[in-house]
């Protein structure tokens, strides 16, 4: 089926992107995996090219366009040259941690840190998983305490994308512990503040590239200027914007098993067996014609999606449904992908062995699948409970 999500804007804006990733990601990203460290300078490459901080205010550096469909066209084009590490990181930059500067941020702090954001020269990343904190982050134990005009935080997070190479990290904290969720707060901590370091790069099955790491604060002091938001509000800031960033995940995760099928697809014309192309045989075709059907059917969904967020009318359950679907199909697909690439398919040459291992953490940040799933179910119970 003809697909209308982008016009003539997004057209233009992927023939720069496409452009921006022949110069300066193509002839990276081997050295990147190889080095498990992507260099600053693609960052400030990107934000020179205009494809960091878009939606930011064009007199702060963006392009005053907050249109989700701009950052679609930058997965998909990223996905195809199998980037995938870099897309995690641009994608955590802009679709994740850039809205809560833009929405709960003041005058002073988007003065302050946007037009590094949009340049390239300010990497963010948020801090919100610890050791013993994941999907359920009401079990937080980082500690955020005042003295004098100051914040004092004190805890350790792990699993933060852009860790090593963060120049602001935006930090959950407990500012009342005994307030429960309403106890919690979201401040800024910057690069080089006294009492905030950096822990391993952690080792991870993939997405080597992208800087993954465990952060500490001890006694970190950070002005009141820093808080992020309302004060005790913090839980409730991350749950207004869960929707956008699982829609995020939703959205690479479509572009990673369109990808994965453009590979396999050439690989099936190209390579033969017993005399024939692969794709020649009855098994091959069906299963090529289930794994097609069902991505362009998830990926119906998953553009009605990208443009209710533009809208403002997407849901926290349908962003659910949108990000465990498309990223167990992810799963399927780049596994059947690999299996029709026979031997081959299992060596590091051949960019659909990569998206194998990219591709696990999609079921897993963001939220699990069966935390999406519960969220939808108790929205069912809801349901029936009304009726």
């Amino acid at each position: 089926m003809e697909r209308t999500l982008y016009d003539r804007d997004h057209h233009d804006f992927r023939a720069m992107v496409r452009q921006f990733i022949a110069r300066e990601v193509t002839p990276n990203r081997q050295r990147w995996e190889d080095q498990r460290l992507i260099d600053r300078s693609v960052w400030t490459a990107a934000g020179r090219a205009g494809l960091l901080g878009i939606a930011a205010p064009e007199e702060l550096g963006g392009a005053g366009q907050d249109d989700f469909r701009y950052r679609s066209v930058l997965k998909e084009e990223l996905a195809y040259v199998g980037a995938a590490s870099l897309a995690a990181g641009f994608a955590l930059q802009d679709d994740i941690v850039l809205p809560y500067l833009l929405d709960l941020g003041t005058d002073e702090q988007k003065k302050r840190w946007l037009p590094g954001v949009c340049s390239g020269e300010t990497i963010l990343a948020i801090a919100m998983t610890e050791p013993g904190a994941g999907s359920d982050l009401q079990g937080i134990r980082t500690t955020a305490r005042r003295d004098g005009g100051d914040w004092v935080i004190d805890g350790a997070k792990t699993f933060i994308t852009n860790g090593i190479l963060a120049d602001l990290v935006i930090v959950l904290a407990r500012t009342d512990p005994a307030a429960g969720a309403r106890g919690m707060s979201l401040f800024a901590v910057e690069r080089g503040t006294v009492g905030f370091t950096r822990g391993r790069k952690l080792d991870k099955v993939g997405l080597h590239a992208q800087d993954t790491a465990e952060l500490f604060f001890d006694a970190v002091r950070v002005p009141e200027a820093n808080l992020i938001g309302t004060e005790g509000r913090g839980f409730f800031h991350l749950m207004e914007r869960l929707p956008r960033e699982r829609l995020s995940i939703a959205v690479a995760a479509q572009c990673g098993t369109e990808a994965a099928l453009d590979w396999t697809l050439e690989y099936c014309a190209e390579r033969t067996a017993f005399g024939q192309p692969i794709r020649d045989f009855q098994h091959s075709r069906f299963l090529l014609a289930e794994l097609v059907t069902e991505a362009e059917v998830t990926r119906a969904y998953v553009d009605s999606a990208i443009l209710a967020l533009n809208a403002g009318t997407l849901t926290a359950v349908d962003a659910a449904k949108a990000k465990w679907w498309a990223s167990e199909l992810q799963r399927k697909v780049v596994d059947r992908c690999l299996q029709l690439h026979g031997g081959y398919g299992y060596m590091m040459e051949y960019p659909i062995a990569r998206a194998f291992l990219d591709s696990r953490i999609q079921t897993i940040y963001g939220g699990t699948t069966e935390i999406m799933k519960e969220i939808i179910g108790r929205d069912l119970a809801k349901r029936g409970a009304a009726r």
